[in-house]
C-alpha cells in the first residue's frame, strides 16, 4: 500500500483517491508527441473524499474554479514535460499546492477607521495632484 500524501499535519489523502489517465499531449516532444501519451490528466474527487474536512472542501472548491467539475471532481492536466513521470509529478504537486492553499483559514478582516493624520495626508496628496493637473492646462495671459 502506498504512503498517504500529506497536505497538512492533520490532513492527508490516500493515493487511491487520485485517478490518473494519460493522453497525447500538446506540449514539447517533437514528432514523438503524436505517438506517445505523455500528458497526464489527474482527477481527485473532492466532494466524496473522506479525509478532507467540510470547511476545507468549500475553500478548495472556490480556489479550484474552472478545474472543478459539477460532480465535485478536480481535474488537473499537465503536459509541459516530454516524459510521463515528470508530468505526473507536476500534476500531483499542483494538486497538493491547491489543497494546501485551501487548508489555510483566512484571518477575518477587522474594519478600522482611518486616523486623522492619514486623512490629512490623503487630502494634501489630492491638493498636490490637483495643482499638477491645473498646470497642464493652457496658459492664461493676464497683463
Amino acid at each position: 500500500m502506498a504512503d498517504p500524501i500529506a497536505i497538512t499535519r492533520s490532513v492527508s489523502i490516500d493515493p487511491s483517491e487520485i485517478e490518473e489517465t494519460f493522453v497525447r499531449g500538446a506540449g514539447p516532444g517533437g514528432q514523438n508527441v503524436n505517438k506517445v501519451a505523455s500528458a497526464v490528466q489527474l482527477r481527485f474527487d473532492l466532494e466524496n473524499s473522506p479525509n478532507i474536512p467540510e470547511p476545507m472542501k468549500r475553500r478548495v472548491a472556490v480556489l479550484a474554479g474552472s478545474r472543478l467539475t459539477k460532480d465535485g471532481v478536480i481535474v488537473i492536466q499537465s503536459n509541459s514535460h516530454r516524459d510521463q513521470p515528470l508530468n505526473r509529478a507536476e500534476a500531483l504537486a499542483r494538486l497538493v499546492a491547491l489543497l494546501r492553499e485551501g487548508a489555510f483559514v483566512p484571518k477575518p478582516r477587522i474594519a478600522t477607521r482611518p486616523t486623522l493624520a492619514s486623512k490629512k495626508r490623503r487630502l494634501d496628496a489630492k491638493t498636490n495632484r490637483s495643482g499638477i493637473k491645473q498646470g497642464r492646462g493652457k496658459p492664461t495671459f493676464e497683463d
